[in-house]
């Protein structure tokens, strides 16, 4: 079956950096557009960056253009989140996912992994 596993979150102070890593397994990760989505406390899921299969297409919402940085390695089977300069409202439950659709209020996934959490302190 499907299985999304993330890591590498932590907690950090404002302007510090990380690196967020989800390793895939069940599905042709090499043929799937992936995503990184988020939720803060309270909040509804947050799209905030895609991948195309072949690493050629990636968008970034504007609240993290130029800081965070997707990409994957389809030999490893894994996508990555490069995070710089964070800030605390970057604080979130961090998840990977596939199949989703970006709403006007909320994003909806298909499959999301269990998440890893980023706390950015000021």
């Amino acid at each position: 079956q499907v299985q999304l596993v993330e890591s590498g979150g932590g907690l950090v102070q404002s302007g510090g950096s990380l690196r967020l890593s989800c390793a895939a397994s069940g599905f042709a990760f090499a043929k799937t557009w992936m995503y990184w989505v988020r939720q803060a406390p309270g909040k509804g899921i947050e799209w905030v960056s895609h991948i195309s299969p072949n690493g050629q297409i990636i968008k970034h919402a504007d609240s993290v253009q130029g800081r965070f940085t997707i990409s994957r390695d389809n030999a490893k089977n894994v996508l990555y989140l490069h995070m710089d300069t964070l800030k605390p409202e970057d604080s979130a439950l961090y998840y990977c996912a596939r199949d989703c659709l970006m709403g006007v209020s909320e994003t909806r996934c298909g499959d999301r992994g269990q998440g890893t959490q980023v706390t950015v302190s000021s």
